[in-house]
């Protein structure tokens, strides 16, 4: 009976992992986490500023960039709790449903943040390929249903996963890799058969992430295609400078993101180290980099931004 109750008192709550081996620099480590959590909502927050109260922004690139500071502050917002709770109070318990919580904001919105870069991708397609029909495809309207589709599309994949981890009895360990809740890492204490969580998250992350890729590189195959028959070299390079930013962009959201899904299912022990430090990559490099990224490259978002804090 004893073993039982145990059992049920293991699994009443998850425990979060901070830096394993270094829990004596906690409060030093936390420095770091919180500039760079302020740097990243300060930044992305400037940008939605920006391009709302400026007329002149009111274009697709700009409204695509701003539904991707969007995405970033959910994201950094549905972490900020755990990760920093940890390194300042060492409050490692989480709740089930807590965790379940966040694991489907994270999945859903990394997912969202996979779809509007694909539409980034296109609208770079359409303005280098199809300039003449340029702001008849890419009007307002039909913007705002590309987004929403994004969204429906990250939630819809999504749902079914922490309903499907609710359905498993954890009666192992119940301490996570992470400072924060992922479905591969909490499937892995189930003490049941996961055959089936595990199909759907790869069917859910190639469904996503690997359609959205291939999307983006079948677009830009087009658009080099294009770039490259055009006859003055001046012409050619204005026009790849416009993809500069978001293909910097790309690479920092899914470098580390299929790096960590790599390691989630083949990693051993020995990458345990590298798999946490990919995963504060994985969600905090992108967030914080998309708005730098943009403003040095973007001329006029630059301008207004130091028209503001000189203001």
């Amino acid at each position: 009976m004893s073993a039982v109750n145990d059992t049920k008192f293991n699994s009443a709550v998850f425990l979060l992992t901070g830096i394993p081996g270094h829990e004596d620099f906690h409060l030093w480590i936390s420095i770091p986490f919180c500039l760079m959590y302020v740097t990243l909502i300060v930044g992305n927050s400037v940008i939605l500023f920006i391009i709302k109260t400026d007329p002149s922004l009111h274009e697709p690139m700009y409204i695509f960039l701003s539904m991707l500071a969007i995405t970033d502050l959910g994201l950094s917002i549905s972490t900020i709790p755990t990760i920093l709770g940890i390194f300042l109070f060492n409050a490692r318990e989480i709740s089930f449903d807590a965790c379940f919580a966040q694991l489907f904001f994270i999945h859903s919105l990394q997912c969202i943040e996979s779809s509007v870069l694909l539409l980034m991708a296109f609208d770079r397609y359409v303005a280098i390929c199809n300039p003449l029909r340029y702001a008849s495809i890419l009007t307002l309207p039909r913007i705002a249903k590309m987004g929403l589709v994004c969204v429906l599309r990250g939630v819809t994949v999504i749902f079914p996963l922490p309903l499907l981890l609710k359905r498993f009895r954890y009666c192992r360990a119940n301490v996570l890799s992470h400072s924060y809740c992922l479905h591969q890492d909490i499937m892995k204490l189930a003490c049941s058969d996961i055959t089936v969580n595990s199909i759907y998250g790869l069917s859910g992350s190639l469904l996503i992430m690997g359609l959205d890729s291939l999307l983006i590189l079948l677009s830009y195959v087009m658009i080099l295609k294009t770039v490259l028959s055009i006859a003055s070299p001046t012409k050619c390079l204005r026009a790849l400078n416009t993809c500069v930013s978001h293909l910097c962009v790309v690479l920092i959201f899914y470098t580390p993101e299929i790096s960590l899904t790599v390691i989630h299912r083949f990693g051993n022990s020995s990458t345990h180290l590298l798999q946490i430090l990919l995963s504060y990559i994985y969600l905090l490099i992108p967030p914080l980099m998309n708005p730098v990224v943009y403003s040095v490259k973007s001329k006029h978002l630059r301008a207004r931004i130091i028209r503001l804090f000189v203001k």
